[in-house]
């Protein structure tokens, strides 16, 4: 018998490094705007958290466009993506530079729906990532491979909000900022997005089969009937949907953290690239640790470092306090990848719908953030950032208990 020769992936992992460096780029450039569109458009905190929700609300359809992957498949799924991306961004700079006469609360719409529209296609772009990620290659590297993507997806998100400082505020002062200083930046960004998706029509990408690779790796094993009947999935998905606000938690509050203390000097804008970039530096670490220590054992202290971080900043004074809830950054870099694997555990030819399941999760970024909004305006940045603590204990308590239920291993 022939042995059957282990296909090259690496151009397709490229193409997804390129996927996932947008998808980080626009997702932390949408949460980087909080502070300017509270600025521009004289909102309260709950209101500036409208910007997440519009933005994340959208990983609402992620089933709906599972289903659709299932269909069309990983590449149209992809092109489509980028395409819905790019209309965002054009919808974005003909809404507001024709609208430039109407009430800022017109304005903020159209900015909410355009981001919504750019979110649609990140859901769509999310999906394709991940599943890529976990079948170009072993199994047992999934991890592995998903945290060395999300490091390089880290870079799009420490350069960001660089991005809003230099290109979107550019130096101008609370007086001059407007709406319309968003619509050149966002218009080339389509136009960017617009032709990557062009391109990659034309390229031939591999269509990834789990049942015909499960088959090539020798996997014998019987699934179930159903996604929906494994509880792993699910508690996988709420787990998401508490890490997101830890991920979204910091940044999103920390425009309302030096509101409430005008003694710190500064802008909020200034220090999200710390926080993103210690990501970045935790995924690049994680990536190798990976290959060393079990994705628990790295969840758990990762996990334990977050809320010790934040902790820590209860008691520090003055920047030392920032800087503490900053470095939760280095700690929450690898949750993602490590919450996303323990959820597609033993999945087999329903990986597909189940990442559309798991992503689901993602709302709690549009819905946590803006509880936590809430908060602020009635009782104080302090009590929205205690809600973290809640987020920390249930994703402890998955790692270590709700991953394993329904398995057989």
């Amino acid at each position: 018998m022939t042995q059957k020769t282990q296909p090259n992936y690496t151009f397709a992992l490229t193409v997804v490094i390129i996927v996932c460096f947008l998808i980080g780029f626009v997702t932390t450039m949408n949460n980087s705007m909080i502070g300017f569109c509270k600025t521009v458009f004289n909102l309260t905190e709950a209101q500036g958290q409208l910007v997440n929700s519009a933005f994340y609300g959208a990983y609402a359809l992620s089933i709906p466009f599972a289903l659709m992957m299932n269909k069309i498949g990983y590449k149209m799924t992809l092109v489509l993506g980028l395409a819905v991306v790019g209309l965002g961004f054009v919808i974005n700079y003909f809404g507001i530079s024709t609208n430039l006469d109407a009430a800022q609360t017109t304005i903020y719409n159209i900015f909410l729906a355009s981001m919504c529209c750019v979110a649609l296609g990140i859901v769509m772009l999310q999906l394709v990532a991940n599943p890529y990620v976990m079948v170009l290659g072993t199994p047992e590297k999934g991890a592995f491979r998903m945290t060395l993507s999300q490091a390089l997806n880290s870079v799009a998100t420490t350069l960001a909000p660089m991005f809003i400082t230099y290109f979107i505020i550019a130096g101008k002062s609370e007086d001059q900022l407007s709406g319309n200083d968003v619509t050149v930046p966002f218009l080339g960004l389509g136009i960017f997005t617009f032709l990557l998706c062009i391109i990659l029509y034309f390229l031939k990408l591999p269509e990834i089969k789990e049942e015909e690779q499960a088959a090539d790796n020798g996997d014998t094993r019987e699934y179930k009937s159903s996604v929906f009947k494994y509880p792993h999935v699910w508690f996988g998905t709420f787990a998401i949907f508490m890490y997101m606000g830890l991920e979204i938690g910091i940044p999103s509050m920390l425009s309302a953290y030096f509101d409430s203390k005008p003694d710190l000097g500064g802008k909020a804008e200034d220090f999200l690239p710390l926080y993103w970039g210690g990501m970045m530096v935790g995924r690049f670490i994680g990536a190798g640790v990976l290959s060393k220590y079990q994705p628990r054992h790295l969840l758990t202290v990762c996990l334990l470092g977050g809320a010790a971080c934040v902790g820590i900043s209860f008691v520090l004074p003055g920047m030392a306090a920032v800087y503490a809830m900053l470095a939760a950054g280095l700690f929450h870099s690898v949750m993602w990848p490590l919450i996303f694997n323990l959820g597609l555990q033993e999945l087999g030819p329903h990986t597909k719908a189940a990442s559309g399941i798991i992503n689901m999760g993602v709302i709690g970024a549009a819905t946590l953030p803006l509880l936590m909004g809430v908060v602020v305006d009635h009782t104080g940045v302090g009590m929205a950032i205690c809600m973290m603590f809640i987020y920390y204990l249930y994703v402890i308590w998955f790692c270590w208990k709700g991953s394993k239920v329904g398995l057989k291993g």
